[in-house]
């Protein structure tokens, strides 16, 4: 295949994978070549190999990037059978800018009963990195940037490494569109669907059989925000899930409840704010007042961190493309009529 860098002057690396598998290789390559086609595309460079032997032609500050990234793909080859959705997640821009960085922090790796789970991209391990060094910790951006996923990794590995012996799992039950009182069933089928994604992320790392047991001994506790009132929590692993639906008054009174021993995680999008209108948002209060606070991180995502399918990512930037729009356009307006 001829790509736009074999068309342009270019340099040229040579590397070899070890050990040389075949069936590995074959993975890596994909039916047809069509994993080392989608690299191609990606970072315009050209991929040719026999056997274990590959050169890659290309600009000259990329090719380790492809070198690194092959690599990697390789190692994964040795347990996991390569789709075009992993290869989607290592293509992530923002996992190649930080392949191209020159300072890197080093790998944080989470183990869970059911595997390892690593960061895709430099602001997820910054995130990672975050939370192992703070006791308080804030994870801010789009949908489908890990946030939430990441937080209960964490939390579930601290339960299984013993360092702490709780797990509680926090989201407001604010209404997007719908009201509490109409839905179906009592208080805990009502709250049910808003602690879904909490629950999946859970039965996916430690399986169904086993959440529910820690659920029945108190162990892990998914609950409303507004159960966490008058409480002091030692030892545990608090995570506050959808935090932009807080009022400022619900945030304080969360993050009061930390006790010795404990840590926390608050994740949310100040972009999907459900609360009723005028209505401020506790997270967007607690970025003014709490940056600057000693032992609190704060990690923003953008939509270049976006790790689902691709199409999240490109909706991501159409909404902030118009939001920006209607702002210049009130902008505007606004001069036009001081005019």
């Amino acid at each position: 295949m001829s790509s736009p860098a074999a068309r342009a002057p270019a340099d040229s690396l040579d590397f070899e994978l070890t050990p040389e598998d075949n069936v590995r290789l074959a993975n890596l390559c994909g039916q047809f070549d069509q994993h080392l086609r989608l690299i191609e595309r990606r970072l315009g460079i050209e991929i040719n190999n026999r056997g274990g032997q590959f050169r890659l032609i290309g600009q000259a500050e990329i090719l380790p990037l492809g070198e690194q990234l092959l690599r990697d793909l390789y190692a994964l080859t040795d347990t996991e059978v390569l789709t075009p959705e992993l290869l989607h997640l290592h293509l992530q821009p923002s996992s190649v800018e930080a392949a191209r960085a020159s300072a890197e922090l080093p790998e944080v790796l989470i183990k869970t009963k059911r595997g390892l789970i690593r960061a895709r991209g430099a602001s997820q391990q910054e995130y990672l990195h975050a939370i192992l060094r703070h006791d308080i910790s804030f994870g801010i951006g789009p949908a489908g940037t890990g946030k939430t996923y990441l937080a209960v990794a964490s939390a579930v590995e601290a339960l299984e490494t013993e360092r702490v012996r709780r797990l509680l799992l926090v989201r407001p039950a604010v209404e997007a569109g719908e009201r509490l009182g109409f839905l179906p069933g009592d208080l805990a089928q009502k709250i049910d669907p808003y602690l879904r994604p909490l629950y999946d992320a859970l039965f996916e790392m430690i399986g169904f059989e086993r959440v529910s047991k820690l659920i029945e001994r108190n162990v892990i506790e998914v609950a409303p925000l507004a159960y966490m009132r008058g409480r002091t929590l030692n030892d545990a692993f608090i995570i506050l899930d959808e935090a932009q639906n807080t009022t400022p008054k619900q945030m304080k009174m969360f993050l009061t409840r930390i006790g010795f021993g404990s840590r926390a995680v608050v994740t949310g999008d100040v972009t999907q704010i459900d609360l009723p209108h005028g209505q401020p948002s506790g997270l967007r209060h607690a970025i003014e007042v709490l940056r600057a606070v000693n032992g609190i991180s704060f990690t923003f995502f953008t939509s270049r961190d976006v790790v689902r399918h691709a199409l999240v990512q490109r909706i991501v930037n159409a909404y902030d493309d118009h939001d920006q729009q209607n702002a210049s356009t009130v902008a505007d307006a606004s001069s036009k009529l001081r005019a």
